[in-house]
C-alpha cells in the first residue's frame, strides 16, 4: 500500500482550517478568521516537508564513507522532539549540520538503517557515533568542543 505523501496531508490540514475559519466569518467572526488563518499559516510553515531541504546525507560523508563533520542532526519537520533538541541548544544549533530526512531519501534510509527500522528523529551522529533523541546537553557539549 502507497503512503500519503507528506505535503498533501499539510494542505489538507490546512484547507480544512482555513475552511472552518470561513464557515465561522459567515457568523461574522472576522477575529477567528484572522487568527485560524494566522495559525494555519504558521502551521504550514512549521510542517512543511522541504523546509531545510539545502544539506543531503552524501554531503556528510568522504570518500571513504565516513563522516566528515562533526555533528549531524537527521530531523524532520513537525517533529516536537526536534524543535525541542533546536530550542535547546540555542544559538549552537547553527554550528550542527541539520538534514530534513523527508526531503532527503538518503537520510531517511541511513536514519531507519540505525533506528531498527523506524524514522526516529532527530537521529544525531556525533563522531560517527548515532545517538536517538540524544539530550541537548550531550550535542552542545560536542558543538562546544568543536569551538561552535
Amino acid at each position: 500500500m502507497k503512503s500519503i505523501p507528506a505535503w498533501l496531508v499539510m494542505v489538507v490540514a490546512t484547507a480544512a482550517l482555513l475552511g472552518w475559519a470561513a464557515w465561522r466569518v459567515s457568523d461574522g467572526s472576522w477575529p477567528v478568521l484572522v487568527v485560524v488563518g494566522l495559525a494555519a499559516v504558521g502551521f504550514s510553515w512549521w510542517s512543511y516537508p522541504r523546509r531545510g531541504a539545502g544539506v543531503r546525507h552524501r554531503d556528510t560523508l568522504g570518500t571513504e564513507g565516513k563522516p566528515i563533520m562533526d555533528v549531524v542532526i537527521y530531523w524532520r519537520p513537525g517533529c516536537m522532539y526536534c524543535e525541542a533538541l533546536r530550542r535547546g541548544l540555542g544559538k549552537l544549533q547553527k554550528s550542527a549540520t541539520w538534514i530534513n530526512i523527508w526531503a532527503d531519501p538518503e537520510a531517511a534510509a541511513y536514519v531507519r538503517s540505525v533506528n531498527e527500522g523506524n524514522e526516529t528523529v532527530p537521529t544525531v551522529v556525533i563522531d560517527g557515533t548515532p545517538h536517538t533523541n540524544p539530550s541537548p546537553g550531550l550535542v552542545k557539549e560536542r558543538l562546544l568542543q568543536a569551538g561552535a
